[in-house]
């Protein structure tokens, strides 16, 4: 008589707190923005449009000087895009809190006081490995227009052991 087959169950455990060196790297490895011409397109654009208003139109200047200011805004935030993120991400009510984080066969489940989430295994579509962590790019399950919304998180390696880098490693294809 054989004995069935046991299959043997992964689980990783550990916990990071959120502060400003763990942001400063969430956002250095997973954020897409370059500043090239394209990024500040818009910027310009409304530069140059209340720009048109204030010299060629007989339109108050209050309104063009607005336009103007706006592209300006914006310019700035698309320049100082990182320190404004970091900014927004200390200011809200996790900064500083406790996050537990286990890898298992399910999925990947953070919890803290402030939330509890897990992205299942089914639902990432690709693990993308940085210098200093993975991407992980997950569909939620949720349409919109017809279209599967998509999102991302970030794991930092500085708090996994090698068997869990080698686990998320395996578990889907890692583009590098």
């Amino acid at each position: 008589m054989t004995q069935p087959a046991t299959m043997q169950t992964s689980s990783f455990s550990t916990s990071f707190t959120l502060d400003k060196a763990h942001y400063t790297e969430c956002y250095s490895q997973s954020s897409t923005l370059t500043h090239n011409k394209k990024t500040y397109f818009k910027a310009n654009i409304l530069t140059v449009f209340g720009l048109i208003i204030l010299l060629f139109t007989p339109v108050n200047p209050y309104a063009a000087w607005f336009v103007i200011v706006l592209g300006i805004i914006e310019t700035l935030g698309v320049y100082y895009h990182k320190p404004w993120w970091v900014m927004r991400q200390m200011f809200s009510k996790a900064s500083g809190s406790e996050v537990k984080l286990t890898i298992d066969e399910q999925g990947i489940l953070t919890e803290s006081f402030h939330i509890n989430n897990r992205i299942l295994w089914t639902d990432v579509t690709i693990v993308t490995e940085t210098e200093l962590g993975f991407v992980v790019f997950f569909s939620l399950g949720k349409t919109a227009m017809g279209k599967n919304i998509a999102s991302k998180s970030y794991i930092s390696k500085s708090c996994l052991s090698d068997e869990a880098i080698a686990f998320i490693s395996q578990k889907n294809p890692v583009v590098a």
